[in-house]
């Protein structure tokens, strides 16, 4: 019996690998090229100081309860770096060419999880060595086994760049090549050592460096190729769709979770694989949260207004989009003096966006106009008065990450940044009551041109008047319904 089930075993193996081998990772057609990311890993090298290697791991693996992970994403340096979405790998890019034991050169090296046919059957296709050679054009790619008794000297470099550990990493005991134990292998083979008793203590060793590669990635991500223009239009694009939808769609009775569900469905739709972070979807006084995620406000009242905060992620680049509007499809007298004003400071921070104003500047600008605006409107006594009405800055980068990597002096041409002015006025501050509970955020996205901006968003309504136009239109979810949710048995 034994032995008929180790040759079924080996059969299955055998077939599985087959079935895998000849189903290969199904991939959308815009997808970034090999060629992107190669030119990409090029761009880093450029930028590398002298005798130097730069080190890139791929994201831990998140358990979310018991034996179920969170699905997985891939670091965005190495994913802008190489186009893989695999956990356990690690990516080394060398400044000069090196020589391996048999006189061959190389300036970059990448280690991946291995093909296992059995676990693929469980978590899904791995590409392997062969899979990335063929499929990402990265030819010096070699399985995370072979990592350890590689021969790197870290030692003859002047500088071994990468990001400091957060020691978080879970160990797999049965696998010597999961990421845990490629992080070790590496903190051996470059000799890491931090002063244990120092809380974020830096590598004792002086040719590593934890600060230097950070600078790189924001030089590079803060400016956009085409390539990646192409994928951000998508996604903001999709996102600015599912504004308009849930604009259609609103009534009140609704809850913040079945709006949530209508933006992310027309994500899902368009072929989006994620959203880029948790959706924020916060009706009245939830609004006045700036990151409020948990969206379970069951009904939502006819007087109040919602904050929806939302990005699609399509093929690894988001948007962040945010528009607020009124339940009943019109804005009463003091919302809209709030949200005229948010707008108001917007439109002319939008304005004078263009290469060689600072992002100082264009935070300055609105956040004047709120300050002089609430002090029109009673809220507070003076311009310069404290207070945390509008307690968030002005834009920061989008693109790989929601908050991306990029420089904040100068805008420059083919960055891609938002502007989202807010004003939250909680129930219970030191102003008139008629204004508790409102919370207003307008947040675009827009593309630095030559000379001025690109609106990228601009499909989804800003002014009052443009959506209470667009909540006046049917919508195709009117005719969904579903049966009543009971616990009690069914006859």
């Amino acid at each position: 019996m034994k032995e008929l089930n180790k040759r079924f075993t080996i059969l299955m193996v055998i077939l599985l690998s087959g079935f895998f081998m000849a189903n290969g990772q199904e991939t959308p057609a815009d997808i970034l090229s090999s060629d992107f990311h190669k030119g990409r890993r090029d761009a880093v090298r450029k930028k590398l100081p002298n005798n130097s290697v730069a080190v890139f791991f791929a994201n831990p693996v998140r358990n979310r309860a018991n034996d179920v992970d969170y699905i997985y994403h891939q670091d965005p340096d190495l994913f802008y770096l190489t186009g893989y979405r695999e956990p356990h790998a690690v990516l080394l890019v060398f400044k000069d060419d090196q020589t391996n034991e048999n006189g061959d050169q190389y300036n970059e090296i990448f280690f991946v999880q291995e093909k296992n046919a059995r676990a693929e059957m469980w978590t899904g296709r791995r590409l392997g060595d062969e899979g990335v050679k063929n499929k990402l054009a990265i030819q010096n790619t070699f399985n995370g086994r072979e990592f350890a008794k590689y021969q790197i000297d870290f030692e003859k470099f002047d500088k071994v760049l990468f990001y400091d550990f957060k020691n978080d990493v879970r160990d797999n005991p049965l696998d010597s090549s999961d990421l845990f134990s490629l992080i070790s292998q590496f903190k051996t083979k470059a000799g890491y050592q931090t002063d244990a008793s120092s809380l974020g203590a830096e590598p004792q060793k002086n040719n590593l460096d934890v600060r230097g590669l950070n600078q790189i990635m924001s030089e590079l991500r803060g400016i956009k190729t085409p390539e990646e223009l192409d994928l951000i239009r998508k996604a903001v694009f999709i996102s600015t769709v599912g504004q308009v939808e849930v604009m259609k769609a609103m009534k009140p009775g609704l809850s913040e979770t079945e709006i949530q569900g209508i933006h992310e469905f027309v994500f899902k739709k368009y072929g989006s694989e994620y959203e880029g972070y948790p959706s924020i979807v916060g009706a009245g006084n939830n609004g006045c949260i700036l990151h409020y995620i948990e969206n379970h406000k069951p009904e939502i009242e006819s007087d109040e207004m919602i904050l929806m905060d939302l990005g699609a992620e399509y093929h690894g680049y988001t948007a962040d989009v945010t528009r607020t509007i009124p339940i009943d499809g019109k804005f009463s007298p003091e919302e809209k003096a709030i949200y005229d004003l948010v707008y108001k400071a917007q439109e002319e921070a939008i304005q004078m966006a263009k290469p060689g104003v600072t992002f100082g500047q264009l935070g300055k600008l609105a956040k004047d106009i709120i300050n002089q605006g609430l002090v029109d409107l009673g809220i507070i006594e003076r311009p310069d008065s404290r207070h945390l009405y509008y307690p968030h800055g002005l834009s920061h980068h989008i693109g790989l990450d929601v908050h991306d990597k990029g420089t904040y002096s100068d805008l420059q041409e083919n960055m891609v940044i938002t502007v989202e002015p807010g004003i939250y006025i909680p129930e219970g501050s030191n102003c008139d009551k008629k204004w508790w509970g409102i919370a207003v955020r307008i947040e675009d996205d827009i593309l630095i041109t030559k000379d001025g901006f690109e609106l990228l968003s601009s499909f989804a309504p800003r002014t009052t008047e443009e959506i209470e136009a667009m909540m006046a239109q049917p919508s195709p979810l009117e005719q969904f319904q579903l049966p009543a949710l009971e616990g009690k048995k069914r006859k």
